[in-house]
């Protein structure tokens, strides 16, 4: 029995039955409650039900599908939700190729995923010819700018990175101040009577642009950096150019030494770069060397995903045999972000110094290579610097020769990490502890 009591003389009403214009006065919402907690239930489990029933997503956009948020994120919680239930749906890429088949098929043109978007992506990193992922060549994993590409679509089936243009159109810094900033690390080291080499990388955009479409956004601005950018390079930084000698590999190999629908260059361009690193630094130590081809593969392409597609690489992987007979070809190395360290016996071919190979994903393929030319030899990613400044100039302490590699689009973006003036004092620091005399 209700053992309320009327006031006034009137009965106790429910606020959802006075009147609209009574200030008391609160809808009832119960249906629109129940569709919402439906609607949250599915939200929240169709995800872990087909999880539970063996369906796995993919990696769609290249980059690590987005975990579940964390309570204790605060209101990062709401935010992350979005992420994690989009990179969650397993039948997400179906619905992908099929948005782009019927773009393509009803209105000429390729379904618009790569314009405007506010999430890190970027190609798959790591080398080509293998189907694992490790570092991105984006080590800032800055979002793309919105009115660019992230992959432009070229002739003949190319594709290249739109990064290569976003990265010369919007640049963190002068390219005169990264320039700078290359000049004080290269005095660090070798105040420290070290060798320093560095080695700039052209994108794919640079080496092989005659595949690229006639218009594309960006493209006045990014033709206009490019060779103010390699002259810098050159003048100042003292760069070891790397575009003749990849244009001479490409003639003598007679193929491209960039993949036509992937972000990175071929076994070929990274032979090249080892056979220009090895003279720079003992000019004839090549003469005997002995390259022959070791066998064909295929891989994941990295850009076509990004677009809703798939693309195969086909690769053609050597042997080095750096006196002409002892073939010293190692495994690759697929995850750099801890330093890499390989010995051997030195042959003659050989350089003795122990070196450190700092570079981004342009490194990868070569590094079943270095053991052959270097019988001391370590590797890591450049982008170490952001999580463990100290490990990586330990790491170049414990080597007599430093070689930096950093691929043009990082050179031209300027916000590399390895920059900054504070980790180019604690390199100066910590290598003035063990001078090179």
């Amino acid at each position: 029995m209700d053992d309320r009591r009327p006031v006034d003389g009137l009965p106790p009403v429910h606020e959802a039955w006075l009147p609209r214009e009574h200030s008391l006065h609160r809808p009832r919402h119960g249906g629109r409650q129940l569709t919402a907690l439906i609607s949250a239930l599915v939200f929240f489990t169709t995800p872990t039900f087909m999880w539970l029933l063996g369906m796995r997503p993919a990696e769609l956009e290249n980059h690590q599908l987005a975990s579940f948020p964390s309570v204790w994120d605060g209101w990062d919680f709401l935010t992350g939700m979005d992420p994690w239930a989009t990179d969650n749906l397993v039948f997400r890429g179906g619905a992908i190729s099929a948005a782009d088949w019927v773009s393509r098929t009803f209105f000429g043109e390729p379904a618009p995923f790569d314009q405007g978007t506010s999430t890190p992506s970027g190609p798959l990193p790591g080398n080509p010819g293998d189907e694992r992922t490790t570092e991105p060549d984006n080590p800032a994993n800055e979002p793309d700018a919105a009115g660019y590409r992230r992959v432009i679509e070229g002739d003949d089936g190319w594709l290249y990175l739109g990064q290569d243009v976003i990265a010369k159109c919007q640049p963190r810094r002068p390219v005169e101040e990264t320039m700078g900033q290359l000049v004080k690390l290269r005095a660090a080291v070798e105040a420290s009577g070290r060798e320093f080499v560095l080695v700039a990388v052209p994108d794919k955009t640079t080496m092989i642009p005659e595949n690229l479409p006639d218009s594309y956004a960006g493209r006045d601005c990014a033709e206009k950096a490019t060779p103010a950018l390699w002259s810098q390079l050159a003048a100042t930084a003292d760069a070891l150019d790397m575009r003749p000698p990849l244009a001479a590999a490409a003639e003598e190999y007679d193929k491209p030494v960039y993949f036509p629908q992937d972000s990175h260059w071929t076994n070929e361009g990274a032979l090249t770069m080892l056979e220009q690193i090895a003279e720079e630094l003992e000019p004839g130590v090549t003469d005997d060397w002995e390259i022959s081809r070791r066998g064909e593969r295929q891989s994941t392409a990295d850009l076509p995903p990004l677009i809703g597609q798939e693309g195969k690489n086909d690769s053609t992987s050597y042997r080095l045999r750096p006196d002409g007979q002892t073939d010293r070809t190692a495994s690759a190395v697929n995850d750099l972000r801890e330093p890499v360290r390989r010995t051997s016996d030195p042959l003659d071919g050989m350089i003795q110094r122990p070196t450190l190979l700092l570079g981004d994903s342009f490194t990868l393929p070569i590094s079943s290579y270095l053991p052959a030319a270097f019988s001391d030899v370590t590797q890591l990613y450049y982008s170490t610097v952001e999580p463990d400044p100290g490990l990586v100039a330990r790491t170049m302490g414990d080597n007599e020769v430093v070689i930096l590699e950093i691929v043009e689009r990082n050179i031209a973006r300027g916000s590399l990490n390895l920059l900054e003036d504070s980790f180019i004092d604690l390199v100066r620091e910590e290598l003035q502890k063990r001078p090179i005399r």
